[in-house]
């Protein structure tokens, strides 16, 4: 066998009759054009013409279809993450993740940011590295701290093809010229400085980490609900200077998101959920049904239905296995009214 190239990348392999059957001539010939494929007496002499061409085809497809798989994962991270209900000012009819949410709270009024492709007034001239420094650290890319309001101390868990892929999708929504509105908060919590002191206090960064001796559906459902449903930033209590209160953790509070109650959604059977079996949880994240008849609201129900129902079925039972079993406690939260808009 030998190979040469000439003029347009022509590729020619000549076979000798000992290794070429008339079998396999045959079969060669009824799959290839008389044009590019030609025998002899002693064997097949075959001519692949606009190889390269071909070859390109194909590469494209293939990166194609790597890129949907890319933009379909992306969607997915988006959609367990909560984006579009935090990032988007829905009271307002604001427009898909230009901010100007608000976002009230002990510490003051918070205002989710731009978060669409802009360059001017989003994330638009975000490179890679700013973005998972921005998930994984609360860090800007000026250079400056966010405030813990962003949830990047549950993001920081969050495997950076994931996130990788959350910003592919990101980039190819809408892009929305919208200026971030300033928050509102008391002069003393006006230097950003302070959340890097709180970061020494209250943050610990890190990838999630598989626990082995647990089921894999169990790992996905704790890394969905730790890293990126950041389920405990609003079920559980939190401390003086806005830290998570760990010995409360999951059990419930009165000072949640825009001053709501949020349940204790441990397994304790009088106080929590422990009456509740896996379905029950499962059908709960994909519909807002109680297993009582009744439906949630408030912020619960926008959860479910900007977030928790595009998920598969598969990652909604695997988070209903690990919120099944959070340890139980014991703290009893009564529901607040809901104000007024």
């Amino acid at each position: 066998m030998r190979f040469w190239s000439r003029h347009k990348f022509k590729l020619a392999v000549t076979f000798s009759g000992k290794y070429a059957s008339r079998s396999l001539q045959a079969r060669v010939a009824r799959h290839a054009s008389p044009q590019i494929v030609t025998f002899n007496e002693n064997g097949a002499d075959i001519k692949l013409r606009h190889f390269v061409g071909v070859g390109l085809l194909l590469t494209t497809l293939a990166g194609q279809a790597a890129q949907d798989d890319l933009l379909k994962r992306g969607e997915q991270v988006f959609r367990a993450a909560g984006c579009a209900g935090c990032h988007t000012d829905t009271d307002n009819d604001g427009p898909l993740l230009a901010g100007g949410r608000a976002l009230e709270t002990p510490f003051g009024t918070f205002y989710s940011p731009n978060i669409t492709p802009d360059a001017k007034d989003g994330i638009g001239l975000w490179s890679d590295e700013d973005f998972v420094r921005a998930l994984t650290q609360g860090i800007a890319p000026d250079g400056s701290y966010y405030y813990p309001v962003f949830p990047y101390t549950s993001y920081t868990r969050m495997h950076h093809n994931d996130i990788a892929a959350l910003k592919a999708y990101l980039f190819t929504l809408p892009s929305v010229k919208q200026k971030n509105k300033p928050h509102d908060l008391p002069w003393y919590l006006s230097s950003r400085y302070l959340n890097w002191i709180w970061n020494l206090l209250n943050f610990t960064p890190g990838e999630f980490q598989p626990r082995p001796t647990r089921s894999s559906q169990w790992n996905r459902g704790a890394y969905l609900s730790l890293a990126m449903a950041h389920c405990a930033e609003c079920h559980t209590p939190r401390n003086f200077m806005g830290g998570l209160d760990q010995d409360l953790r999951y059990a419930g509070t009165k000072g949640g998101p825009e001053g709501e109650t949020t349940p204790n959604i441990t397994s304790h059977k009088s106080t929590g959920i422990g009456r509740w079996s896996e379905d029950d949880l499962t059908y709960f994240l994909e519909t807002g049904a109680t297993p009582g008849g009744d439906y949630t609201g408030s912020l619960m129900a926008e959860v479910i239905d900007e977030g928790l129902r595009y998920l598969s079925q598969d990652d909604l039972r695997a988070i209903a296995r690990y919120i099944h079993t959070l340890p139980p406690i014991e703290h009893a939260v009564k529901r607040k009214k809901r104000k007024k808009r």
